[in-house]
């Protein structure tokens, strides 16, 4: 069993609060063990509207910062540039803390599965972004 204190953490990013929250939940029942993986909705703004808010999404990834570096997952439109500008700030996340490209659904369950069996920040990001390439047809 890996320690959770070694796990890449992972913040999910949309403009609905309910969106973000909802993914969580299906990533980390999905992964079965994955559920010590800290994963955190950040979605929405403070008082629960639609948006994106950089505050969030700076608590969020301290909460789930455990020392092994945090992937960000994101929706789209402004969820990516308010994650893009506090990376580039350089002081409002964690350290080593990564925008993933990946599908907001199937990466985050790929992230959560891989984080969970101890992998690095590359490796979870890695099978995130891998997730563009599951076919459906």
């Amino acid at each position: 069993m890996v320690s959770d204190d070694k796990l890449v953490g992972i913040v999910l990013v949309s403009h609905s609060p309910e969106v973000a929250a909802s993914v969580a939940e299906l990533a980390k029942g999905l992964a079965g063990a994955g559920a010590a993986v800290p994963v955190a909705p950040a979605g929405g703004t403070e008082s629960g509207e639609l948006g994106t808010s950089a505050e969030l999404i700076g608590a969020v990834a301290a909460s789930v910062d455990r020392g092994a570096g945090v992937a960000v997952l994101t929706d789209l439109g402004s969820a990516v540039l308010t994650v893009k500008t506090l990376l580039a700030e350089g002081d409002e996340l964690p350290e080593n803390t990564r925008l993933v490209d990946a599908p907001f659904v199937e990466g985050a369950v790929a992230a959560v599965v891989t984080a969970a069996t101890g992998a690095d920040l590359e490796a979870v990001a890695a099978a995130a972004q891998e997730a563009y390439a599951y076919r459906k047809v």
